[in-house]
C-alpha cells in the first residue's frame, strides 16, 4: 500500500511516498481504508519538530484527520464492522499511524461510524478543529457538558478569525446549539465566509473598532470568546466579555508571553480557558465527539466555500504541497485525496 512517511523532522520536503506491508488491527483496533485525509497547523508543526531535523527512532505517517471505510476489525471490537464508514480523529497523537496512507491502523475509540448524509469530505474536516471548538465551547462555568440544539440558547458568542477552521467549527457548532454568534475577520472575502457558515454579525476588524460593535450587539458582554489570537485581541477580550464570562484560548506561537490586567480580569470574574484537544479528559473528549457526530447527523457541519468552509485538494503524493499549504495560511480547509472509495 501506499503511504506518506518521514524518518526526520524538517521542510516538507521530508515527507516522502513509500510503499509498506499493510498489517492487521491488534485487539482493540480496526484497519481503516482511508479515502481523505486532513491536513490541520498540528500536522506540519510536528512534521517540522524543533529546526533541527532529529532523526526519528521509527518512522511517522502524519495527519490526525481523515475519513473512510472500515477495512479489518481486531478480536475486541463490537461496535464497528468491516464496511462501516468512519471519521477519524487523533489517529497521529502519541502513534506512528496517521491518516495520509492508504491502510490507516486506527485505535476503535478514534474511529466514529459516519452518519449516511454525511461525505467523507465532511469527516475528514471535524477531528481536530471540531473537537477543540466544542471544548471551547463548553469550557464556562454553569455551561453544558455537552452541546445539543438548544444547549446554547440565550447566550451571545464571539469567535474571533472566523474564517478559520476551528472558528468555523465554532460557528457552526455554536449556532447549531442555538447562540447568537458574533465573528470577527479581517476582510470581505472572509466576512462572506462567515455569514456562509451561519455567523449571525460579523465585524472586519479593520474597519471596525471591534469592542464598540460588540457592546452594541452585546451590551450586557458575550458570554463565551473562542480565541485565536489572545496576544492581539486580549485587551479587547476583557473589554467585552460578561462578569462570569470564559475566554477560551486554542492557538498561539508557542513562545510568546501573554499579559493580563490581574485587578480588571477578577473583577469580572473571568475564567481563561487554555485548549489543547489531545490533553482533554476523556469525558471532555467523549463528549465533544458525541456532540459533533450528532451535528454532522443533522447536517450541521457541512463543508465547501458554499458553506463558509473553501477546500484545496491535494492527492496523497503531492502531500508535502498540502502541508506547505497549510504552513503558509490557506483559507478554509486543505485535503488530501488518499482513494477513491
Amino acid at each position: 500500500m501506499r503511504a506518506i512517511e518521514y524518518s526526520r523532522t524538517g521542510a516538507p520536503d521530508v515527507l516522502q511516498l513509500v510503499e509498506r506491508d499493510p498489517r492487521d488491527p491488534g485487539p482493540d483496533e480496526v484497519r481503516v481504508r482511508i479515502a481523505v485525509s486532513g491536513v490541520n497547523p498540528t500536522d506540519w508543526k510536528a512534521r517540522a519538530g524543533s529546526g533541527d531535523g532529529a532523526v526519528l527512532a521509527v518512522p511517522q505517517v502524519p495527519n490526525q484527520d481523515g475519513a473512510g471505510i472500515v477495512d479489518a476489525v481486531g478480536a475486541n471490537i463490537t461496535n464497528l464492522a468491516v464496511g462501516d464508514r468512519v471519521w477519524v480523529w487523533d489517529a497521529a497523537y502519541a502513534r506512528t499511524d496517521g491518516t495520509a496512507q492508504e491502510l490507516a491502523i486506527i485505535p476503535a475509540r478514534r474511529a466514529v461510524k459516519l452518519p449516511a448524509n454525511a461525505t467523507f469530505d465532511e469527516g475528514a474536516s471535524l477531528g481536530i478543529p471540531a473537537l477543540t471548538a466544542h471544548r471551547a465551547l463548553t469550557a464556562g462555568d454553569g455551561g453544558p457538558d455537552r452541546l445539543a440544539p438548544g444547549a446554547l440558547a440565550g447566550v451571545t458568542v464571539l469567535v474571533t478569525g472566523g474564517a478559520g477552521a476551528v472558528g468555523h467549527a465554532a460557528i457552526q457548532l455554536a449556532v447549531w446549539a442555538g447562540a447568537t454568534v458574533i465573528t470577527t475577520v479581517s476582510g470581505e472575502q472572509k466576512a462572506e465566509l462567515a455569514r456562509a457558515a451561519g455567523a449571525t454579525y460579523v465585524i472586519n476588524y479593520r474597519l471596525e473598532d471591534v469592542a464598540t460593535r460588540v457592546r452594541e450587539l452585546a451590551p450586557d458582554g458575550v458570554a463565551i470568546i473562542v480565541e485565536v489570537n489572545p496576544s492581539a485581541n486580549i485587551a479587547v477580550d476583557l473589554d467585552i466579555i460578561a462578569r462570569g464570562g470564559t475566554i477560551s484560548i486554542y492557538a498561539g506561537t508557542g513562545s510568546e508571553a501573554l499579559p493580563v490586567p490581574l485587578r480588571f480580569a477578577m473583577g469580572k470574574n473571568v475564567r481563561m480557558q487554555f485548549i489543547m484537544t489531545y490533553t482533554t479528559t476523556p469525558e471532555q473528549k467523549d463528549n465533544a465527539v458525541q456532540a459533533v457526530s450528532a451535528a454532522l447527523a443533522d447536517g450541521a457541519l457541512p463543508v465547501g466555500e458554499k458553506r463558509g468552509l473553501p477546500l484545496t485538494r491535494f492527492p496523497l503524493e503531492r502531500t508535502s504541497d498540502a502541508h506547505k499549504a497549510v504552513e503558509d495560511g490557506t483559507v478554509g480547509k486543505v485535503l488530501i485525496d488518499v482513494a477513491d472509495l
